[in-house]
């Protein structure tokens, strides 16, 4: 098992940037491109403007959104693929679930334990005990039951879950599993089990799609944050799950690779508050 020292060290995550996020919360917060205007057109077409604009030109972002009212879904380039960071914790409390029922069992009480601060708190070290649970070899037998096609371990990190790499379609269709149930490869209990924990989600963590969250508006999420030194040293920031309330109910990922991680926060915050905004006015 990767000690917590060892993993820090290793993918650089959030510790380094929580720092930073408060002297830039200071100064006012990251500066990013903000729609100046509402947008006309078709449901399609007002999505397609904000995110091109909060996109801003970078193309290491992508957004995949599954309405539930009308079954009808939204790519801006949703088969952008990086790696997953803490965004894969969903499928390692998967596999923890699914290692246990294949040894005729249940999670034990150590391992509960560690699912629930694996999503609700992001705890690296619980995730990293589950993940040696069930083996890293769990997570491409779930991802291809699941049908994730673009979900896959890294060729040249297999064992390291924080490199696994996904897209937001990919996402939306793990959320849609694990909110619905009816599968194969989890039974319903299982994804009940996970996706109640991530309506749990600690408050300072429900930013990205879960910035709408409120007395009236439920959020079921799990983020990610890493920066990968070792590679492009820039941050991938990610946020999947869904939004129900004040007459929304629909799932989303959104994903992007940026220059730190208070930028990817702003930038995931401003993609779940347009969303919410616009299907307000209407279904996909």
């Amino acid at each position: 098992m990767l000690s917590r020292r060892t993993l820090l060290t290793r993918v650089g995550l959030a510790t380094a940037g929580a720092g930073a996020a408060s002297l830039l919360a200071a100064c006012g917060g990251p500066s990013i491109a903000r729609p100046t205007a509402s947008p006309t057109g078709s449901l399609p077409e007002q999505l397609d403007d904000v995110l091109a604009t909060i996109a801003d030109g970078n193309q290491a972002f992508g957004v995949y959104v599954e309405d539930v009212r009308s079954g009808g879904t939204y790519s801006f380039h949703g088969d952008y693929a990086s790696q997953s960071a803490s965004m894969a914790k969903p499928m390692i409390v998967c596999m923890a679930l699914r290692k246990a029922r294949a040894d005729g069992g249940t999670l034990s009480p150590e391992n509960v334990e560690h699912a629930q601060k694996a999503i609700r708190n992001s705890d690296n070290d619980a995730a990293t005990a589950l993940w040696t649970y069930a083996g890293y070899q769990g997570y491409q037998s779930l991802a291809d039951e699941l049908g994730m096609t673009h979900t896959h371990l890294d060729e040249k990190k297999s064992d390291q879950w924080s490199w696994t790499w996904t897209t937001p379609q990919d996402q939306v269709l793990l959320a849609r599993t694990l909110a619905t149930g009816g599968s194969t490869a989890l039974t319903d209990d299982e994804c009940r089990f996970v996706w109640d924990l991530m309506g749990q989600v600690q408050d300072d963590q429900a930013w990205g799609i879960g910035k709408p969250r409120s007395a009236t508006v439920s959020a079921h999420l799990k983020n990610g944050w890493v920066q990968f030194q070792s590679t492009d040293n820039l941050w991938a920031v990610n946020s999947m799950g869904g939004v129900q309330g004040d007459g929304r109910d629909y799932r989303m990922a959104v994903m992007t690779r940026v220059t730190d991680f208070p930028t990817g926060r702003e930038v995931t915050s401003e993609v779940g508050t347009w969303v919410f905004s616009i299907l307000g006015s209407g279904k996909l």
